[in-house]
């Protein structure tokens, strides 16, 4: 039997529009992250960049010109690197200007968009979706910072998700990956000089699981992943669950009380020296009747954990890769 914890509701946004989609939440600092509406309802076509601080229990949101996949803070104040459509950009909260510098990513691919994504160092490595959910057509991309290249590591994924990178003795790189429909995480060597993969083994297989694994992150320690499941059945919770990168078992769980569609992990660090799990849950493709009975789909929810906040460390993209 998994020992698990009970998150409880950390944030309800004050609008149907941010309850659709919450995904990609993003520490800042301690006690301070950001996350993404990917979109703002069912036929909505743009989505929105929020900023939340457990201090205040404020939650400051931008409007976004498209629908983001991610979005991650640069070095630079108020900038972020976003994923959006078939753009790269960078948004300033300050201003709200808009600034691409890299399009036309699954150009010649139909009705797919940018989907979840990480930066490692000065890279960009993001995936994208197929919109119906179906066809093996969505790409996964590899943005090097150095030289401003943008490669295509893969063309045959449905909907590219959660992504971690590992780093062996020698210094090279492992990226851990899910394409969502395959409830697997697989493993590739990264070669970011060359921008290819090698081929996939299977790392974790989730065959298992209720839900369909969608975001994911490291341990502090490199030697499991967290998990969210979004789980479109009937269901009193949702699971967000830590997994062994070395037994491929689960070691514990976080469980959502009336939201059973989970999208994405944070572990955000505290002044404290804590760290608490964050949540993002969904309303999408939830109908009206069973929406009563999981009142906090879309909410954002937080957890205990053990770990501290000293095995952390903050990530910003080099703004002046974008120069």
């Amino acid at each position: 039997m998994v020992n698990w914890t009970e998150a409880r509701i950390l944030f309800t946004p004050e609008s149907p529009e941010l309850r659709f989609l919450p995904e990609g939440p993003f520490a800042l600092g301690p006690s301070r992250f950001s996350w993404v509406g990917i979109q703002h309802g069912a036929a909505s076509q743009v989505g929105s960049l929020n900023i939340f601080d457990l201090h205040s229990g404020q939650n400051a949101s931008f409007t976004l010109p498209g629908r983001p996949g991610f979005a991650r803070p640069t070095d630079q104040p108020h900038k972020f690197i976003v994923g959006a459509e078939h753009q790269l950009a960078v948004f300033d909260t300050a201003n709200r200007s808009w600034e691409p510098f890299c399009e036309g990513v699954d150009a010649d691919v139909h009705n797919t968009i940018i989907n979840d994504g990480m930066i490692w160092q000065d890279n960009i490595i993001f995936g994208t979706k197929d919109l119906e959910f179906k066809t093996t057509k969505a790409g996964l991309y590899l943005f090097r910072g150095r030289d401003r290249k943008l490669f295509r590591l893969r063309d045959d994924q449905i909907c590219s998700n959660g992504k971690a990178i590992l780093v062996d003795a020698a210094g090279q790189l492992s990226l851990l990956d899910i394409d969502t429909p395959t409830r697997k995480v697989v493993r590739y060597g990264l070669d970011i000089e060359r921008g290819c993969l090698t081929p996939p083994t299977t790392a974790i297989d989730l065959a298992a699981a209720s839900g369909f694994p969608d975001g994911m992150v490291l341990t502090p320690d490199g030697q499991s992943l967290i998990i969210s499941f979004y789980n479109p059945a009937e269901a009193a919770f949702g699971i967000t669950a830590q997994y062994s990168l070395l037994s491929g078992q689960c070691e514990h769980e976080w469980r959502t009380p009336g939201s059973p569609q989970n999208t994405c992990p944070l572990l955000l660090p505290r002044a404290d020296g804590s760290v608490q799990l964050i949540i993002t849950t969904a309303v999408e493709h939830m109908p009206a009747e069973r929406l009563s009975r999981a009142p906090g789909s879309g909410c954002l929810y937080v957890a205990e954990t053990s770990f501290r906040s000293e095995q952390l460390a903050f990530t910003t993209f080099p703004n002046n890769c974008l120069a």
